[in-house]
């Protein structure tokens, strides 16, 4: 069974920064793309970022210029850099992987962007 466990979550005020890691056991996740994923209160889980395996990415528009992702092989990392946060930026941080036909989710890490 894959797991995935963000981390990294925490509050922090406006125009700070956060860096998250999504750490993987039972999967080799270099060989998969890696996406980051959110979801505030009240509102669908949306799509913010994602790394393929030979290391391209690709961002939603409302976080280009600000979020980084990036990846670890060696580690069996992947970790999302976010700079200058705004408070709609507060929401919980998944990571997930498409493995074997199947979508695995972490658990998630809370970001709370506020003064």
């Amino acid at each position: 069974q894959v797991q995935l466990v963000e981390s990294g979550g925490g509050l922090v005020q406006p125009g700070g920064s956060l860096r998250l890691s999504c750490a993987a056991s039972r999967i080799i996740f270099s060989i998969y793309s890696v996406g980051w994923y959110r979801q505030a209160p009240g509102k669908q889980r949306e799509f913010v970022a994602r790394i393929t395996s030979g290391g391209s990415t690709n961002y939603a528009d409302f976080v280009k210029g600000r979020f980084t992702i990036s990846r670890d092989n060696a580690k069996n990392m992947v970790y999302l850099q976010m700079n200058s946060l705004k408070s709609e930026d507060t929401a919980v941080y998944y990571c997930n992987v498409l493995f074997n036909g199947n979508v695995y989710w972490g658990q998630g890490t809370q970001v709370t962007v506020s003064s």
